[in-house]
Order: C-alpha cells, then structure tokens, then sequence
C-alpha cells in the first residue's frame, strides 16, 4: 500500500501540498491534463525550482488571468460537477468546499449555502484543491499521514480587514486536529491548506513505518527563519504481509493504591474516548502491593487526550509512553441474516487469502436478549451463516 506522510515543517497551504507531489515525482504534465478537465481558461501553472534556506524546493504558482468573482457553494458545485475530473476528486473536492462554507457561515452567522467565498472561491484555490488531489490520485497513495500543525500568530489582510492569526477559518477547519504554536509572525497554514488536510488525513502524529520510496519539498512564497517548505515522503507500507503497517502509541502505568471499581470506570471511558483498546492486567508491585498494570493502544492524534483521562480518573503519578509498530489484517464490515435477524460480521483476510468471521458482540446480545436465547446461539447461527454466504469453511 503506498504511503504519504506529509511533513508540515512551516505550516501548510494549497500549492505547497501540490508543489511537493510534483517535486516528490509526478510529472507536471500529468497533473495539468487532469487539471485541464475542469474547463477553466482563465489561468495556468508556473513551475520552478526554488531554494527554502538552502533547501531545494518545488514552487508552484496557479496564475489568473481575469481577477475571480466571489462565488458561492453552487457556483463551485456546478464547476467540479460539469469537470471531466474522477468521481473520487469530485467527491471529495465537494466535501471541502462544504467544510469550508460551514466554517464560515459559523464566524458569520449564516447558513452555510448563503457564504459567498472570497480567496478560497477564487479559481486559483479551486484549481489547488482539485490540483493536490488528482496529485495524491495519480501518484496512488492510498493513506495520508500528516504531522502536527504550526500555528503562527499576528495579522493578515482579507476580504473584511485585519485578521488574526491563526485566521478563524482555519482554527475552525482544524479542530479535532494536533496543532501547536509558533512564533512566527506570519500565516503558515492557511484555510485551503487546513481544509485540504483535515480531508486527506488518516492519521495525524509521527511518521509512519514504510519502505521510502520518494521524497518532495513544496515551496512557500514567503522567505522565514525556518525552510519555508512542506516536505512530503512517500513509501510502501513496511509490512512484509498482506497486512496493514501503522503506528500506535502505548499509554502505560501501574497502579497500587487505587479502588476496582474506578479502574473499571476508566477502562469504560477510555474506549469510550476513542481507545483502539484498553487491558487491565493484575500485578505485584514493590513491597508485595497487589496492583493493576493499566494499558491503553491509541491512535497517535489521540494519545495526549487519553493520557489527560488517565491523570484525571485515577490516582497514577506517572505514565509510560511509546509508539510502536502494528501489523493489522485488513478487514471489513458485511450484515448477515439470521434467524434472530441481521447480524453485523467482521471478515478478516488471512495471509494465506482465506477469510475470517466474527460476529459483532453488541448485535448478538441485542438479538440474544431480543428472542430470549443465549448469546452463545446468536454468535454460533451468525458465523455459521457467515461461513456459508462467503465460502469459509468449517
């Protein structure tokens, strides 16, 4: 599986995404003939070679020939819905430009089909967004990671006057994104640039595992203190399987002196909170202290969260992390019908091409306490039925 990490060493924006897919390998020539379905005429593309602090760079500048109107949702729906561009870039072109207009028709108290788009309407931020997809398309990336944002501070000019930054569009495209601050006096991620990312992004937080296969520098327009430039690697997925590489963080601590039942509180609200898993493992601790070794699997974007909940819920002075390596079959998601109705199966893929079937716990007790049976019924009628519409054998 081919694998991007994108590396927002000073921030991000639309063409320096699109910059460093072309410096990272794809041949501009390509990404014009896709960006020539949107039928626009009204501008081109200049490519050069820059240099960022000493770093060799992509700059890629989307020129406009005719100054662009200020558009709304639908103006832009009916230029990506009458382009020749892929049914995939179109979806999700429309998912951003969505994205965008609700965050702007939050700051200014409007619906969000009411926002007209200033610069993020304009043709040269259409053709960055459909640009850096039809790239991460044509290169076939099938994952995207990305590192945490900088934020730099101070003022930039728009549309309404002075704003602040971080502007409010892109603090609103973000959340739920790592972000941290910078004291850079100027706009490292801009609205475009957010937007782009909080829609390409699997996962946020460290690099992943991956057989490097290429390396790109999309340069920014600014010269700063630091090399102005997002740096893109793209890989193989490392795993030497049919299995999925990625990595996790491993949340750890011990404790001795704490009540059973709040323990139990916390492992419910850790997986409530977005734990890929939580174990609670018994141990004896210094001094013979009975205790209970606390581990939590999480996503690297969600690991400060839940450690916050660790320090909250429980008397632990001290947490371990890690981040580590997990190897994943890949798996998905079927309905079965059962006697005692559909039942939700998980089908895991084996090295060897067979299939796995496990039956979704929560649909078998609903079902099992439903018709008044045991659960061991539920899951035995479902992953037998399971068994037979996809040809597992026994």
């Amino acid at each position: 599986m081919r694998i991007a990490y994108f590396d927002c060493i000073a921030g991000a924006s639309g063409d320096m995404l699109m910059g460093s897919l072309v410096d990272a390998g794809l041949p501009i020539a390509a990404l014009e003939a896709e960006l020539a379905k949107l039928k626009l005429d009204d501008f081109h593309l200049r490519v050069s070679k820059v240099s960022k602090n000493a770093f060799g760079a992509t700059k890629i500048d989307v020129e406009v020939r005719d100054d662009a109107p200020e558009r709304y949702l639908e103006d832009i729906r009916l230029i990506v819905e009458n382009s020749e561009i892929t049914p995939r870039v179109k979806e999700r072109a429309m998912r951003i430009f969505k994205r965008i207009c609700e965050v702007e028709g939050g700051i200014h108290g409007m619906a969000y089909d009411e926002v007209h788009l200033h610069e993020v309407g304009g043709v040269d931020a259409i053709v960055d967004v459909i640009g850096v997809l039809s790239a991460v398309e044509l290169l076939g990336i099938k994952r995207v990671v990305v590192s945490p944002l900088p934020m730099g501070r101070g003022f930039v000019k728009g549309a309404h006057g002075q704003i602040p930054l971080p502007a409010p569009a892109t603090i609103g495209l973000l959340k739920g994104v790592p972000v941290y601050g910078s004291p850079i006096e100027k706009e490292l991620v801009t609205p475009t640039g957010a937007a782009l990312l909080a829609e390409l992004a699997d996962a946020w937080g460290p690099m992943p595992s991956m057989l490097l296969r290429e390396v790109g520098y999309g340069a920014g327009t600014r010269d700063l203190l630091i090399p102005n430039v997002v740096r893109v690697m793209i890989g193989d997925s490392a795993a030497s399987g049919p299995w999925i590489s990625e990595t996790i963080t491993v949340l750890e601590t011990h404790l001795d002196n704490e009540r059973g039942e709040t323990i139990g509180h916390t492992c419910q609200r850790l997986m409530a909170e977005g734990a890929l898993d939580v174990v609670s493992i018994p141990a004896q601790m210094k001094k013979d202290r009975p205790a209970h070794v606390v581990k939590v699997l999480a996503k690297p974007e969600d690991a400060d969260r839940l450690e916050n909940i660790l320090f909250e819920e429980t008397n632990t002075l001290g947490i371990r992390r890690s981040d580590t390596r997990r190897d994943a079959l890949p798996r998905k998601f079927e309905t079965v019908e059962t006697r005692f109705g559909p039942i939700t199966i998980k089908l895991a893929q084996l090295p060897g091409g067979g299939l796995r079937a496990t039956a979704e716990y929560e649909d078998c007790r609903k079902a099992a306490e439903v018709h008044g049976v045991s659960l061991n019924s539920v899951t035995r009628e479902a992953e037998h039925v399971a068994a037979h519409q996809f040809g597992i054998p026994h």
